[in-house]
């Protein structure tokens, strides 16, 4: 009898260090890959029917290929939590000093940091406002989630003022958002935790293959954005975007060549769109042409001489590297930095460029 006592015991204790260790472990912030242009802005859609009690809404959002330089979109769906009382923090992209990261979603007691992004039906940027445990079962915030309360009674009504309406995708950098977690938030992220469930493991896969999920497929707009169950992409009852997010980069042989998910692409000047040079002005107007013509040329040449200096101090940043063997991990950060540089220097000459549109000449006599 106290050898099998003893072997139970230790066999226990064995299970809860093995418990401790898993726990520790995925208290840690899951980081993904390192991304040199944000993800495209949320999509609109209409989130599906909840298909059954205890399943928690797990919205969507953009995740990275890095196989095909590419984001994708995992639709939102309705999961079942591991375990009564736990919520899911959604996954979110957040600026990193030299590109963007992911860092995946999780389940916990309390919800956590997600970016303050605003995922909508109750994720909207701070905590969740779409339901609730109790009694060991979940209960529904009709006011922001899609129930059937003739199948699901487990349901209560609460208004929601959405304090965040931007569809950004993610936090800092160029455009991103500026929350910071808080300190309930921070302690979150250090408590027991788990990582996404088999069915969303499952979700992110079938995503990932299917082409039409891509960025430079959709345009920011996903033919699938929401599926009532984990798996079902193909399934009845998927719901498509109503309307496409703005897409920030991608990669070069994207459908359409050219087009804003090329060029953004570009982590050098020489790789960016020739500048456009001025065409001859023909208003009518002589004296309105010929200024309007000196202000295109100068503005072409200014264009290009910012062009060339990045170009060289980027040149020069290679070369430096080169010589100090660099390895990798240096190398892919300097080509993310010069990648920010670039499409910085883009933006700014396309402004450049609408503004002296705006004071182009147009046709009619001159004023007397």
């Amino acid at each position: 009898m106290r050898t099998s006592y003893g072997r139970y015991c230790m066999f226990a204790l064995v299970t809860m260090l093995m418990l401790a260790l898993s726990a520790s472990s995925s208290a840690q912030v899951s980081i993904g890959v390192t991304v040199g242009f944000p993800p495209p802005d949320l999509p609109v859609y209409e989130q599906p029917f909840c298909p059954g009690e205890d399943y928690i809404w797990t919205p969507g959002y953009w995740a990275y290929d890095p196989d095909f330089g590419d984001y994708y979109w995992v639709p939102g769906t309705w999961v079942l939590a591991p375990q009564p009382g736990f919520f899911w923090t959604p996954a979110y992209w957040a600026w990193g000093g030299s590109g963007f990261i992911f860092h995946e979603g999780y389940w916990g007691p309390v919800v956590g940091f997600y970016g303050g992004v605003n995922y909508g039906y109750g994720y909207f940027g701070r905590g969740y406002e779409g339901g609730r445990w109790q009694g060991g079962h979940f209960y529904y915030n009709e006011t922001v989630n899609r129930v059937n309360v003739t199948v699901i009674h487990n349901v209560y009504k609460t208004t929601i003022n959405e304090r965040n309406v931007t569809r950004v995708s993610y936090n800092g950098g160029s455009g991103g958002l500026n929350d910071r977690p808080t300190p309930e938030e921070e302690r979150a992220s250090h408590e027991r935790r788990i990582e996404p469930v088999p069915d969303q493991r499952r979700q992110v896969q079938e995503a990932r293959s299917d082409p039409e999920l891509r960025a430079s497929a959709n345009r920011g707009k996903p033919p699938i954005a929401a599926t009532p169950k984990a798996g079902a992409l193909k399934e009845q009852g998927v719901v498509s975007a109503r309307e496409g997010g703005k897409v920030h980069g991608g990669p070069k042989n994207a459908p359409g060549g050219g087009g804003n998910a090329g060029r953004a692409n570009a982590a050098h000047p020489n790789e960016l769109p020739p500048v456009e040079r001025p065409a001859p002005a023909n208003s009518g107007n002589a004296k309105a042409d010929q200024k309007y013509q000196k202000q295109e040329e100068k503005l072409y040449t200014h264009q290009e001489q910012d062009r060339q200096k990045l170009e060289k101090r980027q040149d020069k940043e290679h070369q430096q590297l080169e010589k100090q063997h660099g390895d990798d991990a240096r190398k892919q950060q300097m080509e993310q930095r010069h990648q920010q540089q670039t499409e910085n220097l883009e933006k700014k000459q396309t402004e450049q460029r609408q503004k002296l549109d705006e004071k182009q000449p147009h046709g009619g006599p001159p004023k007397q």
